[in-house]
């Protein structure tokens, strides 16, 4: 049965006799309008529930498919922000508060309703709902809040924790040239009549090597401040990949030989015409051979793979040497980052972090598959883009 007013109210009663006196009273209240839906099992109410929107649940704690509490957890779970009045008997009192500890907004005894009681509850569990609804939403945006501000700190601490290190490391890596430098010019400027002339040379010529580190450690950290901030350019040009690859792989091959390796490319697939940042390449491709020469054994072997495919294009540096520990993979692209077994082997740790930025620039993907004693594969896959 549905009587037609404004506020909607879901009754869930097995007593019709209690169903038509909670209509009827509700037919009496002179300050409010109210539409009353009965039903008589708990789970009418739950398939009810799902079809349509109420403002207020009246809740007898006896029913035919439910008993006591048993009821409350479905009907919270189904309709959270539904303020439920309980209906009990006068027996059933203290069932009544301990279901308004579960959540229920209030309880009402049967046999001390009348017209004013039942309209003032109703109104109270609306009005607490909404309040209780109100305080956890600000609650939820308060706890979002502080969430989001932790999770800063925590960046914020990390980055200042990164800049200690960076400045750290990059004062370590500057100084070593800068005590060359000062030691050379020392020698130079206090000794320099009982120097040869081929010692002088050599001093000389350690300076300018100092020179030339310092100002390509410079350079590879402008470009990851570049990168960081967004102002890292792209300018594609058509690019005979080929042939540029064969270029690269001839300007480290005086560096390979000095190690007696043997440095073999080969192509593979079909390499269309299409748009690639030259400056970019190299960075990524340089850095890439050059460690793979860097980090091989004397007499080894380092092979690069270019592999044309229909929608990108795969470049494949395989050396076998000292290999990478598993533990530092996961922080290898990070700037001045260096694997564990790396010794003496001079390095920044920026090289990686460069190609990396590079591969990134181009939308493509760098992953690393190493094992130490056994050697290192780095894949770069860049996606084409079409002239």
């Amino acid at each position: 049965m549905v009587v037609s007013y404004s506020v909607k109210i879901l009754l869930i009663e097995d007593n019709l006799a209690s169903a038509r006196l909670l209509q009827e009273f509700l037919k009496q209240a002179q300050s409010q309008e109210f539409t009353l839906v009965h039903v008589m099992r708990l789970g009418e109410a739950l398939q009810e529930l799902n079809q349509c929107n109420y403002d207020v649940i009246l809740l007898d704690l006896t029913l035919p498919d439910s008993q006591g509490l048993s009821s409350l957890p479905p009907l919270i779970d189904r309709a959270p922000s539904i303020p439920i009045v309980v209906l009990t008997n006068t027996n059933d009192e203290e069932l009544a508060i301990e279901a308004v500890r579960q959540g229920a907004q209030d309880y009402l005894v049967k046999r001390q309703v009348n017209v004013d009681v039942l309209v003032r509850s109703l109104r109270y569990a609306i009005e607490r709902k909404q309040v209780l609804e109100s305080l956890r939403t600000v609650n939820e945006t308060l706890q979002t809040r502080v969430e989001e501000r932790t999770a800063e700190l925590v960046k914020a601490n990390e980055l200042n924790q990164f800049k200690s290190e960076f400045v750290s490391m990059l004062s370590h890596d500057i100084r070593n040239p800068l005590n060359t430098i000062l030691l050379a010019a020392g020698l130079l400027q206090n000794q320099d009549e009982r120097l040869t002339k081929e010692k002088k040379q050599n001093h000389l010529k350690m300076i300018r090597s100092a020179i030339k580190n310092m100002a390509k450690l410079l350079d590879e950290v402008t470009f990851i401040g570049k990168a960081d901030s967004g102002r890292l350019g792209f300018e594609v040009i058509c690019l005979d990949l080929e042939a540029f690859c064969r270029q690269m792989v001839d300007e480290v091959r005086l560096i390979a030989n000095d190690k007696q390796l043997t440095l073999v490319f080969a192509s593979f697939g079909q390499l269309d015409d299409a748009l690639w940042d030259e400056s970019l390449l190299r960075h990524i491709l340089g850095n890439l051979l050059s460690n793979a020469i860097k980090y091989s054994l004397p007499g080894g072997m380092v092979r690069f793979e270019l592999i044309g495919q229909e929608k990108a294009v795969i470049f494949r540096v395989q050396d076998w040497g000292i290999g990478i520990p598993q533990e530092n993979q996961k922080r290898l692209f990070q700037p001045f980052r260096r694997a564990d077994n790396v010794g003496n082997i001079p390095g920044t740790g920026l090289g990686l972090a460069i190609a990396k930025k590079c591969v990134d620039a181009h939308g493509g993907e760098i992953v690393v598959n190493s094992q130490v004693g056994v050697g290192t594969t780095f894949t770069v896959t860049l996606p084409l883009i079409g002239i």
